[in-house]
Parts: C-alpha cells; sequence; structure tokens
C-alpha cells in the first residue's frame, strides 16, 4: 500500500472513530419548505434560502427566460467571450442598488474569497480575521503571502491591539453557525482612515437593511469591500465582489479566479438580475422572516439549549457531537430536518443543530419544531 493510500486510510478511520464522519446524504426538493428522502417528507429547516426565493416560480419563469434568450452555458472565462449583456445587467443592478464603482463575479462566494486574499495581499502585508469567519476566509489568509492574524470573535478591542496602517480587516457581516452580527460600525471606525475593511455579506444581503441591502446598510457603514453571495436569500448560486472601480479593474486584471474559470452562465445572470429586484421589491419577504423568527424566539425563551440571535440563523446547543446527531435524528422521526453541526465546523464542545428559518415556513412549522426542541432541552437539563 502506498503512502498515499496509508495517508487516506488513517485518517478516515480517525475521522469516523471521533463520531465526526461526515456523509453526502440524496434528498429531493432540499432548496424548498419540504424535502423527501427515501419516500418520506420532512419541514425542511436546515437550507439557507432565507426569502423562499430557491423555489419561486417567478425566479424559475426568469431562469427559463434567461436559456430561452442566451443558451445554455457561457462558453468561455469572462475575458474571452464569457461576458454578455445579462453579466453586465446583473453588475449594473447590483452596482446601483449597493452603492458601489464596481461588481466583479465570481461562480461560488468561495472562489470569490480566496480571489479577493489571493489577489490583493502581498509578502509584507498585515491581514486580521475574526476567528470565526469562514473556511474559505481562513484558508485564504493561510495560504496568502500576508501575514494573518484572528481577533478575537466581534472583539474590537483586541482588534485595535493588532491593528496597524494599511491592514486589510475582513469579518463576516452575520456569522453562519452562530447567527451573530458583527459590530461593524465599531469596526468600521477602527479601520478608518489606515486601513481597509471587507465584510463578507453572504448571509445578510437580501434579509437585513432597507431593500435587503444587507448587514453594513444595517449598520450604516460602507466597507471598502462587499463580498455578496447568491446561494442564500438570491435562491441561486454565485458570488460578487462589490468595490471601488480600480480595485475592481485589478480584480479583472489579476484575480486568477475571475480570468481562468468560466463564466457563469448568462441564463443564471439574466436570473440573478430578476432576485436581485424581487429582494429590493418584496418587502413581505423580510417582514415574514422576522415574524417568524420572533415566534420561534417566544417558543423557546428560557429552554435549555437555545440561544437567541437577531437573524434566521438560530443554533440550538447540544455540546456533545454524538448527543447532537442523536437530537437530529430524533427531530427526522418526527418529520423535521434539522442538521447536526459538529467540530471541526465549531469548537469542541460546541456540537449544535442548525435551524434556519425562511419565509417559506408558517407559524404551524415554527411551533412543531419548537415543541420538539423544549422536549429536547428538557431532557438535556
Amino acid at each position: 500500500m502506498s503512502a498515499l493510500n496509508q495517508r487516506i486510510d488513517r485518517a478516515l478511520s480517525q475521522r469516523q472513530h471521533q463520531g465526526l464522519e461526515r456523509k453526502i446524504g440524496c434528498v429531493e426538493g432540499g432548496n424548498s419548505r419540504q424535502l423527501s428522502q427515501a419516500n418520506r417528507e420532512y419541514i425542511n429547516f436546515s437550507n439557507n434560502d432565507y426569502l423562499g426565493l430557491a423555489s419561486d416560480k417567478q425566479l424559475t419563469q426568469a431562469w427559463q427566460q434567461g436559456l430561452e434568450r442566451f443558451g445554455n452555458g457561457s462558453g468561455a472565462s469572462p475575458l474571452v467571450t464569457g461576458f454578455c449583456t445579462a453579466h453586465q445587467a446583473l453588475e449594473e443592478t447590483l452596482c446601483q442598488w449597493l452603492g458601489f464603482e464596481r461588481a466583479v463575479l465570481f461562480c461560488s462566494g468561495f472562489s470569490a474569497n480566496q480571489a479577493l486574499l489571493f489577489t490583493l495581499l502581498e509578502k509584507h502585508d498585515l491581514l486580521l480575521q475574526d476567528k470565526l469567519n469562514h473556511a474559505s476566509l481562513l484558508e485564504a489568509g493561510v495560504l496568502s503571502p500576508a501575514t494573518m492574524r484572528r481577533f478575537g470573535h466581534n472583539d474590537v478591542e483586541h482588534l485595535k491591539q493588532l491593528l496597524k496602517p494599511n491592514a486589510l480587516v475582513v469579518t463576516e457581516g452575520v456569522f453562519s453557525m452562530d447567527g451573530d452580527l458583527a459590530p461593524l460600525a465599531d469596526i468600521s471606525l477602527a479601520t478608518q482612515p489606515h486601513s481597509w475593511l471587507a465584510v463578507d455579506d453572504a448571509h445578510g444581503i437580501g434579509v437585513l437593511g432597507k431593500e435587503g441591502a444587507g448587514s453594513c446598510a444595517q449598520a450604516g457603514i460602507k466597507p471598502d469591500i462587499l463580498i455578496v453571495t447568491f446561494g442564500k436569500a438570491f435562491g441561486l448560486s454565485g458570488a460578487a465582489i462589490m468595490c471601488s472601480k480600480p480595485v475592481g479593474d485589478f480584480l479583472t486584471q489579476f484575480a486568477r479566479h475571475h480570468v481562468y474559470s468560466t463564466a457563469m452562465p448568462p441564463a443564471q445572470a439574466y436570473a440573478l438580475h430578476t432576485a436581485a429586484l424581487m429582494i429590493q421589491q418584496q418587502d413581505w419577504r423580510r417582514e415574514k422572516l422576522l415574524e417568524l423568527s420572533h415566534y420561534y424566539d417566544q417558543q423557546l425563551a428560557n429552554v435549555a439549549g437555545y440561544r437567541y440571535t437577531p437573524t434566521a440563523i438560530k443554533p440550538f446547543i447540544i455540546g456533545d457531537a454524538d448527543s447532537a446527531v442523536q437530537c437530529a435524528a430524533k427531530l427526522k422521526q418526527k418529520g423535521l430536518w434539522v442538521s447536526a453541526i459538529r467540530p471541526p465546523t465549531v469548537a469542541k464542545g460546541g456540537a449544535r443543530l442548525r435551524v434556519t428559518i425562511t419565509a417559506a415556513h408558517n407559524q404551524q412549522d415554527i411551533l412543531l419544531l419548537t415543541e420538539q426542541l423544549k422536549r429536547i432541552g428538557k431532557e438535556s437539563d
């Protein structure tokens, strides 16, 4: 057996022994309120489709129209022939909505984050990241030529201690596992005027702020760079880096993930343009989401494991990884699909049920879930 085979077998055995093995489960309808697996139906509390757009008929129709107009794929990278009027219209709409000069499109949030840090940073630069930033950001920071330091989660005083002129500070707007908000106004004040602030608003865009402009709009700040992803509230996939014209031109020249990747299909860009308009115009989706979140909070107040968040991400803390998996299995028996999140995604001892509420849910769905979580909370007392 080769050394590579041995390494793979050892890593897989260790992960299985630790009870942290990950498995892919094939489901139908995972992008909607209900999903099915093995001919059984579940209410889905595990997707990030916060506004219920992923299965919305209006958005489906827009993608179909895009396919009719532009065909199936882009056929090339953006700098060859892969950029068309659909991409241009999407970029212009994003810039007008979010207040930036440029929007550089990517096929995923992961690639956008990596492209940003790999392209901007050089050997003697200082990169400061919140310790709970997404893996795409932290990995890119480690692999970049810059010196990376992590500040305590949402700890502005610690950030100030690490700050030096010309640093790049990176934080998420909404943290995906805890559902809490970054203190963006304080972070922005700390970085000005000698450093840059980049905010990954994957879980805030579309949900927070006026017309869904995101966590930065809600906090009343404009970062130097804003990363928005389309796989959550937009109900689709892809991402954009929002920035000034010089930064956008710089990324167009040097960001390898952008230059050497096939552009997103123009039909997708056409659908994303429709999604951006729907997000801005359909306030009822955010209003319903807020109402359901408040109802969830009211039902679980003082229940062991419950943690309040100001967002639609509702972690229910279990602690032990095996126990979290068992709790998720119990919920499935009741027709409720809630994912157990374990290390290394979260810290050891912080295993949880990650509940996500969407505008596609109704009050009865929330009641069914919270009644079962109350039982789990009592069992853990």
